[in-house]
């Protein structure tokens, strides 16, 4: 049985969270003054078990689940992912099981995630200039172990897209460098727009630089670009090609909305389900899960949660006159 919300949209993605810690300190997500040596972090028991968050997976399925997408945080810095992954796997062999991460730990780990079922990877990655990578991430990583990683994921079969957040002042000059870099490597580049979510951003509609002002940039470079079909309505990026065949995505949630077809719930490290990647709370599920609900029951919670969904947050966002308190990015994945 399909499920659907109050708009029509079905649950066909979800996102699981499975840490909320990171080896970054990237500006725009988790910046230092804000996690830094003070910030408390879930402690262990808080955070979900595999078993868990496999359960909710396995309640998900019948009701028309097609995808799971692994964040964090920084997912890979939790052990044992490739258990996680074989256990999602063992569900359903139809699954589309993905990874979101930064790509620093990929290398060391890329071979046990593809034995285990993964299908494919996304790197964030916003700079591939050191200097500025290096400052956006408050990290001393560099872009050159981010394209270790991504090589082997290659060479063992993982297929690999990056995702860029640009923000005005910040990264533009990235656009170019990066893109030919993924041209080179024959990946796939997905340029986000600079979104509000969370408190600790310090967004605002100035510091974004919109879709077509990036296919702007990638015209007068690189030459026309051609737009494609999307392989299905909730696909969050909309593609277009250049001549050379070479795809590039554009992920525009503050210029061109996309909550009409929105099919993506969130599940965090802590065990509740989020509805919109804006929400303010979510709705506990971590206490059901312990007091021994089985998969009907945690379905039957879900049921209720989604056909009650109205979330439009992006379609409403110059409306909204209110202060919020957006959960935060790090705690609940991109």
């Amino acid at each position: 049985m399909q499920l659907q919300d109050s708009l029509g949209r079905p649950l066909r993605d979800l996102r699981i969270s499975i840490t909320d810690r990171c080896n970054f300190r990237c500006t725009y997500c988790m910046p230092r003054e804000n996690f830094g040596p003070e910030h408390v972090f879930l402690e262990k028991e808080e955070i979900l078990s595999y078993e868990e968050m496999a359960s909710v997976v396995a309640s998900l399925i019948p009701l028309g689940l097609a995808k799971v997408r692994i964040t964090g945080g920084e997912p890979l810095l939790r052990r044992d992912l490739s258990v996680f992954i074989a256990m999602l796997r063992e569900l359903d062999s139809e699954l589309d099981i993905a990874l979101t991460t930064n790509a620093v730990l990929l290398e060391r780990h890329a071979e046990s995630l593809f034995k285990s079922g993964l299908n494919r990877i996304t790197v964030s990655l916003d700079a591939i200039d050191t200097d500025l990578f290096q400052a956006i991430t408050d990290s001393r990583n560099t872009p050159e172990e981010i394209f270790r990683g991504i090589e082997t994921a290659q060479k063992i079969g993982l297929p690999v897209k990056i995702n860029c957040v640009l923000k005005k002042g910040v990264n533009e000059s990235q656009i170019i460098p990066l893109t030919q870099a993924c041209i080179d490597r024959k990946i796939t580049v997905r340029f986000i727009e600079f979104m509000d979510v969370g408190t600790t951003n310090n967004w605002n509609l100035d510091s974004v630089m919109s879709g077509e002002e990036v296919r702007q940039v990638l015209r007068d470079h690189f030459g026309p670009l051609v737009p494609k079909a999307s392989a299905h309505p909730s696909d969050v990026a909309r593609l277009w090609s250049l001549v050379d065949g070479s795809m590039i995505g554009f992920i525009e949630s503050v210029t061109k909305p996309f909550c009409g077809d929105c099919s993506r719930a969130r599940l965090s490290a802590h065990g509740s389900i989020y509805t919109c990647l804006f929400s303010e709370q979510g709705f506990d599920l971590r206490s059901i899960l312990r007091f021994g609900a089985n998969t009907e029951d945690i379905a039957t919670v879900i049921r209720d949660i989604w056909t009650h969904r109205g979330d439009r947050y992006s379609e409403l966002r110059t409306q909204l006159k209110e202060t919020r308190q957006p959960v935060e990015m790090s705690f609940i994945g991109g």
